[in-house]
């Protein structure tokens, strides 16, 4: 399923590299516009930086306040740590299921925001 996600990604031209690209943060400066210490999301890390990107494209064109984007990287972040990190398959599921809305949702508030995915 964080495959689908990571298709998603790509679709919805999100930097593919954790560091950032030319006029785009990295995933630890996303981070840190609301925390100190960025989390570290394992495997996962890919996909969370393009919804965090996407969440981010909203928040610059101001669809998403930065209190409301904190506020969603938080609830990554506290799912992740009680589900994503599981070794238990059924609680590992929960966070993709989990993730993957969170995926369609940014990509639904950058589109509103962002004219070159209204084509897609």
């Amino acid at each position: 399923m964080i495959g689908a996600a990571a298709l998603l990604a790509g679709y919805a031209g999100t930097p593919t590299n954790l560091g950032g690209t030319v006029g785009a943060p990295s995933f630890v400066s996303l981070q840190q516009m609301c925390v100190a210490q960025p989390v570290d999301y394992g495997n996962s890390a890919q996909d969370v930086y393009a919804t965090f990107f996407d969440a981010y494209v909203a928040n610059r064109r101001g669809k998403l306040s930065k209190d409301d984007f904190c506020a969603f990287q938080s609830s990554i972040a506290q799912r992740y740590s009680s589900e994503g990190k599981s070794s238990d398959p059924q609680v590992r599921n929960q966070w993709i299921t989990f993730f993957i809305d969170q995926r369609v949702r940014t990509i639904s508030w950058r589109a509103t925001v962002d004219p070159t995915l209204r084509n897609c």
